[in-house]
Order: structure tokens, then sequence, then C-alpha cells
């Protein structure tokens, strides 16, 4: 799942390089996942209206469907 947010972050930032994500899962099987951008990119990754935010967590929830966990997002 990090790498699906991973790819997807560095698809849309126009610097790639400072794009961190980082993974964290606790005891009740819950994913909390942190994308780092760097401050130019944040408004591309978020989106209008957080557009292109949800979309991401959309396919993180997918994703975490498929291996039976559940995920968060949080944007830093």
């Amino acid at each position: 799942m990090k790498d699906l947010v991973e790819y997807i972050a560095k698809s849309i930032a126009s610097k790639p390089e400072e794009v961190t994500v980082t993974e964290e899962t606790n005891d009740e099987e819950v994913t909390l996942i942190k994308l780092e951008v760097a401050p130019e990119d944040k408004g591309k990754v978020i989106g209008r209206q957080g557009r292109v935010a949800q979309s991401i967590r959309l396919l993180l929830r997918v994703s975490a469907v498929k291996n039976g966990t559940k995920a968060i997002l949080e944007i830093v």
C-alpha cells in the first residue's frame, strides 16, 4: 500500500525526490500512511476541493480491503 501511494504522489509532484511515505501499523490492523511532499506540491496532491486526495484515499482503501485491513492516509 505504501508503494501505491508513493507511486501516485511521485507521478503528480513536480519535485518527486522530496516525496516521502511512511507506514505505521497498530494493534487493530489499521495502517496509517503519512505522505510528505514539498510545500509547493501540496496543492497538486490535495487537488481542487480535495478531489485528488479523495481519489488517492479511495484507491488506498480498495487496496487495504483486498489485504483484509484498514488504511488511513494523512497528508503532512
